[in-house]
């Protein structure tokens, strides 16, 4: 349905940007948007664009719960490692001997740089 046909306050998706162009916003499942084009939005949308009244269905989408770490594998969700875990070479958190002590070395950002002053 055209934007101009559309009432005042609707919920709409799946959005056009330019006329005859296709859907281009608010795609994505629990997504809707409430288009203002009369109270100073910055992005103006032709009222010649078509939109899909109501909203995407399954919100909960991204709330599943994962049974395991091969799952967030397939997802291609990269796994978290703390930098006091990893070997020397790979960050600059981890502790270089197991002895009392830092062996004289300042506390480092992730980027190797010194973090804290008068060390």
């Amino acid at each position: 349905m055209p934007l101009a046909c559309v009432r005042i306050g609707t919920i709409i998706n799946n959005t056009d940007v330019n006329p005859a162009q296709g859907g281009k916003l608010v795609r994505a499942a629990g997504t809707y948007c409430l288009v203002r084009l009369r109270c100073g939005n910055e992005k103006v949308i032709d009222p010649r664009c078509r939109a899909t009244i109501g909203t995407v269905s399954n919100p909960s989408h991204g709330a599943k719960k994962l049974s395991k770490a091969g799952q967030r594998s397939w997802l291609g969700r990269r796994a978290v490692v703390r930098g006091v875990a990893m070997i020397p070479v790979d960050h600059p958190h981890v502790e270089r001997s197991k002895s009392s002590g830092n062996n004289g070395r300042c506390s480092l950002t992730p980027w190797g740089k010194p973090c804290k002053s008068g060390n």
